[in-house]
């Protein structure tokens, strides 16, 4: 089994339970091909039909499909399916979502982590440092989200919900004037008795209202109407302002900005007094009188001036620092805790030592503390400032949305009646938008009126605008280009495609890439190990003064030899930096993933972007991957006296009900052989049966009618004649794939189907193969189709006549070879071989960006994005070993010259508050090494591709 398949298998989610009931079903035959359909989705554990009961029970993993899905499988089998409510079919797992403040470094998040994967009814806990945030499944029968909160902050950090489920049909209101639980009771009663409301939550504490509804039913609209309707309208219902990634992320960087502006005010005066001031004989003067015994006033300004430093501007460290220890690890607070502390209570003890002694002339370093907590505070400003840009590009995708829609009422004849502007939060499925020029849709949809172009580049990264008219499809957050447009919104809010690309990047996001465990395993015992250094250095510079092994020049005039070893101590303790480690991954993650989303290529998280970038094997299937997957009639050879339009009736009334591109290709053709070539009217197939990889067939005017490939003729046992199969080798050769259309089990005709290559097809193989990566074609249409395909493109590996599931062996069959293997596909038959790959890339999937079995989803429909993903994978993954080796070099660097092993030969010493300011410019040198990631253009080869658009008449 590859590895990818065990990623599959073992999601970590529970397998559900779901019931179907299937209508049509007539023998075993049509139980099988049901059951196969099933299994050849992603995520299927288990399927098994009942044709004595027209049932279908199937186990599935909830994270990678979902029942409605299976029902429009089965359909596309040619059966009736519906889902059965029972017992079986309840959510048994849930998507927790949380934002946690206060961790630091990799320490942190790991502690997190492995508390909240300890708790029973957690499948699974994912916590990432770069974005702050958990991603929790669990079971809400066993454990709830309050429960997943405490013990985050029992493990000491604040956690702040973000999202309980998935956030599907979902509202929350905010209710002004309401002013008694009572009221709010009132409220909870009229709303519950609106069609399709699912559940309703009150938090009176803050006048929010969170319902979860069925979107067909109802909608925010509907409830804020009932909402202000009741109590004779003293009450004004709006969405609830939710707090974003963003929102969050502003807050934190503000907070930084007022710990440093304060630190700094306190922080300047000690540093003048300590090392400006004392070379100015007036000031000097003052700040050396004795106030008591050896106490000077310079002393005892610093000590109060450093004081709220400490304690007040540095009081988070001490609380990190303590909750870390409290769990039983150590993470930066634990080190920036100890050297502010040392540096502080010996420079406490030096200041009440001289005013006890008539001839104590020690030092204190009170300047040490305070510049060290400001420079520690000036670099988490920086990182947090640095660590906002790395997401970026969800704030963009988030502000494609529309502030406003206008909304328009239609009589019964679809005429407009009026038309009003409302918050684009308030559309409703089944709502007509009215789109003017220049701006943006509102909501997923189709047209209903109007003709125009819309520029869909910022969700598909497609630069030329698309032709829209009547019933073409729309995708919220696009802008119209010109012309008005009526659309019907039919997905909304967290339905469309824009909320499924965002949540799509912020899960790729929070998905860690393996090579981080490298740094997660180093983070358990970097600091323990840091601490200990640090102690061993400042014991050995004690001992080498109490035994005099250096000259005694070396001491500065100012210090003692117990002071000179101190201030080495305290140098390695806060120069060593677990926090550029932690964040050298997730951070190149962030920003690769970002880039990719905004040239319209998804990488779902770091575990794709690792393996994208080994991958040496690409298998391509042919038709909507390498051709444009819009295949046309090209030639029609009638092997009897049939008349040609009569010939097309008998195989479109059968073909019509089948959803192959083959067969959709036969029905156009026969639509303009038509009277009415818009709406025809085809005989009734009784007794259709789909063979999947073969044909179909069915009793058309009781005639049996049989359209499919040589396989499907031999396996119904009908002779081919001789001059048949020459117009089958005749139209293989042409690239051509030939149909055999048989009538009461004679062959009647030959149609040609053609299906033209896509633009650059060639020169993308030509250009994989310059990266060393070898290409091969994985189709199930016939050899000599699939040979001429190849030829043309310059693909030396062919395998043809490939069912589904023999897709996924020959995947296997590769790996097991020694090649790391990316599947190309367009997401449906070749679903098992893309959750078997290396990596799997959805090819063009436009709208439909729910495509679990892919790693990658490839929005545009052109093939050189696969040079792109690949392209972008080894650039992220070359950012994140620089990334490392910065780390790791820094620290290997950075403590040895920190313990002074350049001292003896130079003369070099590093003071504790330079170590600090280095140790804090590392973490944002990782993450500004991150963000030149954002710089990245595709590869030049790619723009000059010859990439003219084919049209399809």
């Amino acid at each position: 089994m590859s590895q990818k398949e065990n990623k599959v298998e073992g999601e970590g989610s529970e397998a559900l339970k779901a019931l179907f009931s299937v209508i049509g079903m007539t023998c075993s035959v049509c139980a099988n091909s049901v059951e196969k359909a099933i299994n050849r989705l992603p995520g299927i554990r288990e399927a098994v039909v009942d044709v004595l009961n027209n049932r279908a029970q199937v186990l599935y993993y909830p994270s990678l499909v979902n029942e409605e899905t299976i029902c429009e499988t089965i359909e596309n089998v040619g059966f009736q399916a519906a889902v059965i409510k029972d017992e079986t079919n309840e959510r048994s797992t849930q998507v927790c979502k949380i934002h946690i403040n206060g961790m630091t470094c990799t320490s942190c998040s790991s502690t997190i982590e492995s508390a909240l994967q300890a708790i029973f009814g957690v499948q699974k806990a994912q916590v990432a440092l770069a974005t702050e945030e958990a991603e929790v499944h669990h079971n809400p029968k066993v454990v709830s989200y309050n429960t997943l909160l405490q013990v985050i902050e029992d493990t000491g950090f604040e956690a702040i919900i973000i999202s309980t489920g998935e956030d599907i049909s979902k509202i929350e209101l905010k209710v002004d004037g309401v002013d008694t639980d009572h009221t709010m009771k009132m409220i909870e009663k009229s709303l519950q008795v609106i069609p399709g409301v699912q559940e309703i939550v009150i938090y009176p504490e803050c006048n929010k209202v969170s319902i979860s509804y069925e979107p067909d039913m109802a909608g925010p609209r509907t409830f804020i109407s009932i909402i202000e309707s009741t109590g004779s309208g003293h009450f004004k219902a709006t969405i609830y302002p939710r707090e974003g990634r963003e929102a969050r992320r502003k807050a934190e960087i503000k907070q930084y900005y007022r710990f440093f502006s304060w630190s700094l005010l306190f922080t300047i005066p000690v540093f003048l007094t300590s090392m400006v001031f004392m070379y100015i004989p007036g000031i000097r003067i003052l700040l050396d009188k004795k106030l008591y015994n050896m106490m000077t006033a310079g002393m005892l300004l610093r000590w109060e001036l450093s004081t709220p430093v400490q304690f007040i501007i540095g009081r988070k460290f001490y609380i990190g620092s303590y909750k870390a220890l409290r769990h039983g690890s150590a993470n930066m607070d634990v080190l920036i805790a100890l050297g502010t502390n040392s540096a502080y209570f010996y420079s406490v003890y030096s200041l009440f030592r001289a005013a006890c002694s008539r001839d104590f002339k020690g030092t204190d370093f009170f300047e040490t503390s305070s510049m060290l907590i400001s420079f520690i505070l000036l670099g988490k400003y920086l990182e947090v400032l640095a660590k906002g840009k790395t997401s970026e590009a969800i704030a963009k995708l988030m502000d494609l949305a529309p502030e406003t829609a206008i909304l328009l009422t239609l009589d019964h004849e679809g005429n407009v009646l009026s038309e009003r502007e409302i918050d684009s939060r308030l559309v409703q499925k089944n709502d007509v938008i009215k789109i003017i020029p220049g701006a943006k849709v509102a909501a997923d949809g189709y047209v209903l009126w109007g003709e125009s172009h819309v520029n869909e580049s910022m969700i598909t990264g497609e630069a030329k605008a698309v032709a829209k008219r009547n019933g073409d499809k729309v995708i919220g957050g696009t802008v119209n280009e010109n012309g008005v447009l009526h659309i019907k919104a039919t997905q909304v809010g967290s339905e469309s495609s824009l909320s499924q690309i965002v949540r799509l990047v912020e899960s790729a996001q929070m998905a860690k890439a393996p090579v981080q465990k490298f740094a997660d395993h180093i983070s358990k015992y970097f600091v323990p190990l840091v601490i200990m250094l640090s102690f061993s250095t400042w014991f050995a510079w004690f001992l080498a003064g109490g035994f005099h092994s250096y000259p005694k020049y070396w001491i500065p005039s100012s210090m003692s030899s117990f002071e000179l070893a101190l201030q080495f101590g305290i140098s390695v303790m806060v120069i060593a930096c677990p926090c550029a480690l932690g964040l050298a991954t997730p951070t190149a993650v962030m920003v690769g993933t970002g880039v990719g989303a905004s040239q319209g290529v998804l990488i779902k998280g770091g575990q794709a972007l690792e393996s994208t970038h080994k991958v040496n094997c690409i298998m391509f299937d042919k038709t909507g991957t390498l051709t444009v997957g819009k295949p046309v009639v090209v030639n029609t050879q009638i092997l009897n006296n049939m008349e040609l339009r009569e010939f097309y009736k008998l195989i479109a009334a059968t073909e019509v009900n089948s959803e192959h591109p083959l067969a959709k290709a036969i029905v156009e053709c026969a639509k303009k052989l038509t009277e009415d070539k818009e709406k025809p009217v085809w005989p009734e197939a009784q007794d259709f049966v789909s063979i999947t990889g073969n044909g179909v067939k069915a009793i058309v005017e009781n005639k049996e009618i049989i359209v499919g490939n040589k396989s499907l003729m031999l396996d119904q046992n009908i002779a081919i004649p001789v001059g048949a199969e020459d117009m089958l080798a005749q139209a293989e050769g042409m690239a051509q794939t030939g149909i055999l259309v048989c009538i009461d089990k004679e062959v009647a005709g030959i149609v040609a189907i053609s299906d033209p290559l896509k633009p650059g097809a060639k020169d993308v193989i030509s250009i994989l193969k310059s990266m060393k990566i070898r290409s091969i074609v994985v189709t199930g249409d016939n050899w000599g189709t699939a040979n001429a395909i190849a030829k043309e493109v310059g693909i030396e590996t062919v395998i043809a006549e490939a069912k589904p599931e023999d897709k996924a062996k020959i995947v296997r069959d590769f790996q097991a070879s020694g090649y790391t293997v990316a599947m190309v596909g367009d997401g449906i038959n070749d679903s098992p071989a893309l959750a078997a790959a290396d990596v799997g890339m959805a090819i063009g999937a436009g709208t439909d960006i729910a495509i679990e079995a892919a790693d990658i989803v490839l929005m545009k429909n052109n093939l050189e994005d696969v040079i792109t993903a690949i392209d972008l994978s080894r650039k992220t993954f070359s950012r994140i070993r620089l990334n490392y080796i910065w780390a790791l070099g820094y620290n290997l660097l950075g403590i040895p010259i920190a313990a002074g092993t350049l001292f003896p030969l130079t003369g070099f010493r590093l003071p504790p508050w330079i170590a600090g300011a280095a140790m804090a410019g590392s973490s944002v040198s990782v993450v500004c090494s991150s963000l030149l990631l954002k710089n990245y253009k595709r590869s030049q080869k790619l723009d000059n591709l010859d990439l003219h658009e084919i049209q399809i008449e």
